[in-house]
This record gives C-alpha cells, sequence and structure tokens, in this order.
C-alpha cells in the first residue's frame, strides 16, 4: 500500500530567470494558484497525505505556502464573502507536509535519495514539483491502482513526439496491455537517431524502497548529476519495472513557451475567463495570422 508521496522541487528554475532568482520556480502561478499546490492536490486526491517536499536553497516560500497565515485569515475572516478565507485556511490545513533540504543540486536522483528515511521500506509516489497533469482519475492514484496489481515500480509514462525525446527518459518495454508495458531498458535523453521508442518517463513514479540501494551504487550522469533513470537502469537487474501510459493531460512547467501554453489552457477551463478570454485570443490570432501562415 502506497501511503507516502515525495515531492522533489530543489532545482534553481535558471529557465525562468529572472523571475526564479528570488523565488521557486515551483511557485510560479497558474492563473492564481502555485504550480506546486497542484501536485500536492493530486496527492491528495490520490489518498495520499503525507508528503514529503525535497527543496532547496531559496525555496522558503514553498513551506510559507502550505503554512497557517493567521493574520491573512483574521483580515479575510471579516471580509463579507468567505470563499478567500476558507481557499487559505483550507491550503494551511491539506496535508501532513514535511521538508528536508537538498544540501546542493546533484540532480533528480540525489533528491529523492533524501526521501530515504522518511520513507522507510515502504513503496513511495513521486510527484516532479514542476509538472501539472490534469485528469479525470488522478494519475498518482492511476499508478496506485498499477502497483496494487504488480506489486513492483511503476513508472507514469506518455508517448512524444520523435523531434522532442531528447527532453525525457524514453522507456522500452514488452506490452502487457494497452497501457502497461514491462520495462526493459531506459535511456535517459537520447538522440533521436538513437532511441528505441517515442515513450517517455512523465513526471509520476511509485517506487519500491529498493530504488534507494540502486541510487547508493548511481554515478554521476548526464550534466554531472545522480540521473534517476539511470538508478532506475540499475533498479531493473533486481526487479521489474512496469510502464504505464497515463490517462491525462501533462502540462511541464519547466520551460517557458510550455508555460505560455499551460496558463491559456487553464484559463480557458476557467468558467469566469472561457468567453472574454478565448474572444480575445481570437482577436489576436485574427491579428497575427500572417504571421502564423
Amino acid at each position: 500500500m502506497v501511503r507516502k508521496a515525495v515531492i522533489p522541487a530543489a532545482g534553481l528554475g535558471t529557465r525562468f530567470l529572472p523571475a526564479t532568482k528570488s523565488q521557486p520556480k515551483e511557485m510560479l502561478p497558474i492563473i492564481d494558484t502555485p504550480t506546486i499546490q497542484y501536485v500536492v492536490q493530486e496527492a491528495i486526491d490520490s489518498g495520499i497525505d503525507d508528503i514529503l517536499i525535497i527543496s532547496g536553497k531559496g525555496k522558503r516560500a514553498i513551506e510559507d505556502h502550505f503554512d497557517r497565515n493567521t493574520e491573512l485569515e483574521s483580515l479575510l475572516e471579516n471580509k463579507p464573502s468567505k470563499n478567500l478565507y476558507n481557499e487559505i485556511r483550507r491550503i494551511g490545513e491539506m496535508a501532513n507536509i514535511h521538508y528536508i533540504r537538498q544540501k546542493e543540486t546533484n540532480g533528480l536522483g540525489d533528491a529523492i535519495y533524501y526521501a530515504k528515511q522518511h520513507v522507510g521500506d515502504e513503496p513511495f509516489a513521486v510527484l516532479l514539483g514542476d509538472t501539472v497533469i490534469d485528469s479525470v482519475i488522478p494519475v498518482t492514484r492511476q499508478l496506485m491502482d498499477v502497483y496494487d496489481q504488480y506489486q513492483q515500480s511503476v513508472i507514469g509514462s506518455e508517448i512524444v513526439p520523435k523531434d522532442k525525446i531528447w527532453r525525457y527518459g524514453i522507456i522500452e518495454g514488452n506490452k502487457i496491455s494497452d497501457r502497461i508495458l514491462n520495462v526493459t531498458n531506459l535511456i535517459e535523453k537520447p538522440e533521436i537517431n538513437t532511441t528505441p521508442s517515442t515513450l517517455a518517463i512523465a513526471s509520476r513514479y511509485i517506487l519500491t524502497p529498493e530504488i534507494f540501494k540502486s541510487l547508493e551504487e548511481t554515478k554521476l550522469g548526464k550534466n554531472n548529476e545522480i540521473q534517476l533513470t539511470d538508478a532506475l537502469r540499475l533498479l531493473l537487474k533486481r526487479e521489474n519495472i512496469i510502464s504505464y501510459i497515463m490517462e491525462g493531460t501533462r502540462y511541464d512547467i519547466g520551460n517557458k513557451l510550455d508555460y505560455l501554453k499551460t496558463i491559456v489552457d487553464f484559463a480557458l477551463k476557467r468558467k469566469e475567463f472561457t468567453k472574454d478570454f478565448l474572444a480575445f485570443l481570437t482577436d489576436i490570432v485574427n491579428k497575427h495570422d500572417n504571421v502564423v501562415k
């Protein structure tokens, strides 16, 4: 049974400088909600309320966001509408959230290793703090259901365009069903002409505690960092790993263009914005029609 979630949120966010000079990229808002709040909510909606966030230097804003702010609550409580008060109070009580700092930015694998004492000998979920997935059934819940069936580590995956595979860890495997594969190999950000597939690791995992032993044995990889994909390849020598093609739309806040697309998509899903915002976008497209062509 999966009871704990780990959210790595220690990266420097250099692609969003200067905005991330004094705030974590995970706190970049999607309209009025920080990215990482969507991630925490996914864990909660999946039935997990014990969450460890791996943070780093300059990430205090994340802790402050999920903490109580009694002064602000007192101010909002006296307003005619209690909606904002209720929401701010809810954020401060969302889950049992713990924090630990990654002392150096040595990669995703190193960040996850910091969770070893917290998760102990239990399987645990990993949700990357800068990636939001919109789905009917929370994606972490989908992976947990697959884990319950196979009792093996599960990697959330999605099919990506071939010209973008260099951005991802890529999965090779044998098909069990339409959405489930037995993983046979993992390659971190391969070249287009060497990729074994277009099935990409998609920022969500259920991992067994055996991953920590593999992380201890993992050598520095790409970017001189401990890559989780490399550790998973070592884990594959000890036990089977399942890949599950997730049902949902993934939004990567790791680059500026995808961030802009995310805000547009989420704005169009909000009833208070849909009509006026769609009219605005239509006007913009018409004005720039010649550029698009």
